[in-house]
């Protein structure tokens, strides 16, 4: 797979391996390499998250040590097996994690896998609107800037772009708030839906807890509509900022790409400026695009903690601050574990993406 064909006038000359024999051996090696990488980039960010929740002293006394007599903190930390050397604890919290036992929360005594399980949904359907409403902005805009460039439109794109990265993600939600669902009064002011609407969602067979796809099942256009508009202010709140990154990523791209060789022969030919820009430079500036979305799932997640208790979104954010705000860093613990492993997961997807759309990643 060529992303551009070498024999046409319009290619590129760098960067089109000839090497057909080895190019699916590439990618076979490409896979398993990038694949492999998921599980220690999960084990060094989990025994970060591990020792740095250590910092502060043992989970117990951090969250209930106050609340209790000294004799009653040394009965729950032996319990709970904190007076034992922290290479011993580590060791089995990382048993617990290679079982899937994230433990249990200390304030309320829930398990961690079924808050994660509960409310893991809601935080992927946020960052997954957030994403959409980052490429519908970034992608276009910034294709229209380089077409632009250097003229007052572009001055205002850029400017545009620096704002919304600049704009904290909080104060767009306050400002959304103000705006659409006061002001307005054309957008529900929180939540992820109606009352009405999730005690429907709560009778159907096997909820998914994404509220898009089992609101699709119900096949009810009002309960739909109902999901997509509590989902608006959160997703153009926390798209905003990804939107800015990619406005400006595929602007420089684009303008540095219509300054190869191959579209210098293709506007001699009379192609107009604004086919170039469409056909010719967009495919390979969406190189170090894709290659930034995965990093910025990781920005999204983040983001996702201040969206999420902004808009009352009960999502792994939401929970994520409210056990931050109890200090129950048994729970803090297990929700950021998991939200590594999707970060890990996600970049690995999106390098192989990156791969298939360009073979010289590689290489």
């Amino acid at each position: 797979m060529t992303v551009l064909n070498d024999t046409s006038p319009t290619a590129p000359s760098v960067g089109t391996p000839s090497r057909g024999k080895t190019r699916g051996g590439g990618l076979g090696r490409y896979v398993l390499i990038r694949f492999l990488l998921i599980f220690p980039t999960v084990f060094i960010l989990v025994t970060l998250v591990f020792f740095l929740m250590r910092v502060v002293g043992n989970p117990i006394t951090a969250s209930v040590g106050g609340r209790l007599t000294p004799a009653q903190l040394q009965e729950r930390l032996h319990a709970a097996g904190y007076d034992r050397p922290i290479v011993v604890q580590y060791g089995e919290y990382l048993g617990q994690l290679v079982r899937g036992d994230f433990g249990t929360t200390l304030t309320d005594h829930r398990r961690i896998s079924d808050i994660l399980l509960s409310y893991g949904g809601a935080t992927v359907e946020l960052v997954f609107y957030a994403l959409i409403v980052a490429l519908i902005i970034g992608l276009p805009l910034g294709m229209l800037a380089a077409y632009v460039r250097d003229r007052w439109p572009d001055v205002i794109l850029r400017v545009f772009a620096i704002f919304t990265y600049a704009t904290p993600v909080f104060f767009a939600g306050l400002l959304l708030k103000l705006v659409f669902a006061i002001w307005l009064g054309v957008l529900p002011l929180g939540g992820r839906a109606s009352t009405r609407v999730e005690l429907a969602l709560g009778t159907i067979p096997n909820p998914t807890g994404i509220y898009l796809i089992d609101a699709l099942r119900t096949g009810n256009s009002v309960i739909i509509s109902d999901v997509l508009a509590h989902a608006v202010m959160p997703a153009l709140a926390l798209g905003l900022i990804t939107g800015g990154i990619f406005l400006r990523l595929t602007r420089t791209n684009v303008i540095g790409t219509l300054g190869a060789d191959y579209i210098d022969a293709a506007r001699s030919r009379g192609v107009s400026e604004f086919r170039l820009v469409r056909m010719h430079a967009l495919k390979p500036a969406l190189i170090p695009i894709i290659t930034v979305m995965g990093l910025q799932i990781a920005m999204l997640l983040g983001g996702s903690v201040l969206t999420e208790t902004t808009f009352g979104w009960r999502g792994l954010g939401f929970e994520l601050q409210y056990y931050l705000s109890a200090r129950d860093f048994v729970a803090v613990q297990g929700i950021v574990a998991l939200l590594a492993v999707i970060v890990a997961v996600t970049n690995f997807i999106v390098d192989i993406v990156a791969a298939f759309i360009d073979p010289r990643v590689r290489y």
